[in-house]
């Protein structure tokens, strides 16, 4: 699983979580530290409320939450997500004493395959921006 400070500095960096069913986020507060959700229609689902998504707990977990707010809930992507978000700077997912993800901008490791991911997508997105 994707660790908590690499997901605070993706969402840092600018990128948006659209939420879909099967998406892993938990709260991003100190009294649920370590808990981790999964939208699904049957426990949490994503809701508007006054123009904002938010995300809804239906009842059936052992929470006593109705609903968080999106900006509360820190997204944990998968592997699959940040690959995606990669795009074509991906080149390569190697195994090799952990994982090594290659792009066009270098080599990621890690020993869990999407913190190896997320480096990879962060050397991008938090690159300097040359002055114009």
């Amino acid at each position: 699983m994707l660790p908590l400070d690499l997901a605070r500095r993706i969402r840092d960096a600018g990128v948006l979580w659209q939420p879909q069913p099967g998406d892993r986020f938990t709260i991003d507060r100190d009294e649920v530290a370590g808990e981790v959700f999964w939208i699904s229609h049957l426990t949490i689902d994503v809701h508007v409320f006054h123009r904002q998504p938010v995300l809804g707990f239906n009842g059936t977990t052992e929470w006593a939450l109705d609903s968080v707010a999106l900006d509360t809930a820190l997204w944990l992507p998968r592997e699959d997500q940040l690959r995606e978000l990669l795009g074509g700077r991906f080149v390569a997912l190697e195994a090799e004493s952990g994982w090594v993800v290659r792009t066009a901008d270098g080599k990621f490791r890690h020993a869990d395959v999407e913190a190896a991911y997320a480096l990879a997508l962060l050397a991008w997105l938090e690159r300097p921006v040359p002055d114009a």
